[in-house]
């Protein structure tokens, strides 16, 4: 199942320009199985997500990117965001209690936003992204580097805001993800806790025609 873990909406992230409908259609012209709306720090599309998932039968995930007082976060499985900024290990420990999942997004990235050398310190995360489609090769290459050394699985992922973004990377799940809700089996074996028997992702480029596809094993 390959999923963009990392994609924004227009109506909570005001920094995007793409409309669910047009996430979802772009998705699935480039062949993906499922996305990811993680708007910064707000969960408020949930509602609305759910519906559209049920009226196209396309898996919509919700999660949200949260601005740690280290960096950016993704998280899934956590019902609310915290009302303030606090560190990341707060963060993390906070989403953890839900039976959630964490994903260091772009950590190396040129902005100040990511968690940078902190990945060495902050526990708890489930995942770095490694390949991000709106970050610089060496910034994606050196959090790469970081994940292998410290032996957290890496993922991949668009962090799109327009439409020539969508899917540019992607994450394959070895099993089927239906939901994302707390407390239930697959929220806590969802993205990117499900794992292959050797421990490793593959992030890829998306194709519209899958024979094409070419796989990075990271």
């Amino acid at each position: 199942m390959f999923v963009d873990l990392h994609m924004h909406e227009r109506t909570f992230s005001k920094d995007s320009f793409l409309t669910l409908k047009e996430i979802v259609e772009i998705a699935k012209e480039k062949g993906l199985d499922g996305v990811c709306i993680t708007d910064h720090d707000d969960i408020g599309i949930k509602e609305y997500a759910e519906q559209y998932s049920r009226e196209t039968g396309f898996p919509i995930f919700v999660g949200y990117e949260f601005y740690s007082l280290q960096g950016d976060i993704l998280a899934f499985g956590a019902p609310k965001v915290p009302s303030e900024r606090i560190s990341a290990q707060e963060f993390v420990d906070y989403v953890k209690s839900f039976g959630g999942v964490c994903i260091a997004a772009h950590p190396f990235r040129n902005n100040n936003r990511g968690l940078e050398e902190n990945l060495a310190t902050v526990k708890g995360l489930d995942g770095i992204e490694a390949l991000n489609g709106s970050t610089l090769p060496d910034a994606c290459s050196k959090a790469f580097s970081y994940a292998k050394r410290l032996g957290i699985q890496c993922t991949g992922a668009s962090d799109c805001h327009v439409p020539s973004k969508v899917g540019v990377y992607a994450t394959w799940l070895p099993e089927t993800v239906s939901t994302l809700s707390p407390g239930s089996r697959r929220a806590s074996a969802a993205p990117p806790c499900t794992r292959t028997a050797d421990m490793w992702w593959s992030s890829r480029r998306s194709k519209k025609n899958r024979k094409n596809r070419k796989l990075s094993t990271v």
